[in-house]
């Protein structure tokens, strides 16, 4: 009990526990933002990681369809005749 002010003491008594409260509640809120802070940085984390597989795997991609077009653009007939001058 809060000693004799000229405020009633309910009020004196009900404000320093609501203080009391308040500095009780701070380390768990602290905790709170804590966790949402990092939850948020995990997920981030694991969105640009998922970003950055899609894309190696269309630069792969791209890559096979330009080796697989240069493959099949050289022309068989001229291979086959350098293909005799070198075997003659």
């Amino acid at each position: 009990m809060a000693f004799p002010t000229a405020v009633n003491d309910q009020i004196t008594d009900s404000v320093s526990q609501v203080n009391t409260k308040v500095l009780g509640d701070s380390p768990a809120m602290a905790m709170g933002n804590l966790f949402m802070a990092t939850s948020q940085a995990l997920a981030n984390a694991a969105h640009n990681a998922t970003t950055s597989q899609q894309q190696s795997n269309i630069t792969a991609q791209a890559a096979t369809t330009s080796g697989i077009t240069t493959l099949y653009s050289i022309d068989t007939a001229s291979d086959a005749v350098g293909t005799h001058k070198i075997y003659q």
